[in-house]
């Protein structure tokens, strides 16, 4: 089995900006900038096999280059169950074709459909009950986070490793767009 994922690598300078960004909450697991990512499709653990006639169905995704840019923050869950923060990323028609591309392609692998509403984000941090009322500041102190717009002209698939030091990422495959 192994743990994949479908995702846009941050450029090294974007990340770098984000860093200084990370504190102010109590616990916070705050993420390396190595990882950090914009995920296009969750796949889970999958056989062997499974991960190949994936890597085959996005291998045939073909989509334009595009720009994207950062904006606003965020968090996931609510009151005690909050476990992230995240830096948002703006509406893109061409970013969510590419998400429904690579949903259609876990599909055409045989894989579940992903149940969840697709919301674009870079996680910074992940949280285990935290202090709500630093999780309300810090959002506020970055929800008007504007990045310069950068240039998507390839994703990857992605498989997580879990360490003591939390999940580490290694790209598997790596798809261009024209």
């Amino acid at each position: 089995m192994i743990r994949l994922f479908t995702a846009i690598a941050i450029p090294r300078d974007l990340g770098e900006d984000l860093v200084p960004r990370q504190y102010g909450i109590d616990g916070a697991k705050w993420r390396p900038v190595e990882a950090f990512h914009i995920t296009l499709r969750f796949v889970g653990d999958v056989p062997e096999p499974d991960a190949a006639d994936l890597t085959e169905e996005l291998a045939k995704i073909q989509a334009p280059a595009f720009d994207l840019r950062m904006a606003g923050a965020g968090h996931f869950g609510e009151g005690d169950d909050i476990h992230a923060v995240w830096a948002g990323v703006e509406d893109s028609p061409e970013l969510t074709h590419l998400q429904k591309a690579n949903e259609a392609a876990a599909r055409r692998a045989g894989l579940k459909p992903e149940t969840r509403t697709y919301h674009p984000h870079v996680t910074l941090a992940y949280l285990k009950r935290p202090p709500v009322p630093e999780v309300a500041a810090w959002i506020q102190g970055h929800n008007l986070l504007r990045s310069p717009p950068f240039r998507v002209d390839r994703f990857g698939l992605y498989s997580s490793w879990q360490t003591k030091h939390g999940s580490v990422y290694r790209l598997e495959a790596e798809f261009l767009l024209g």
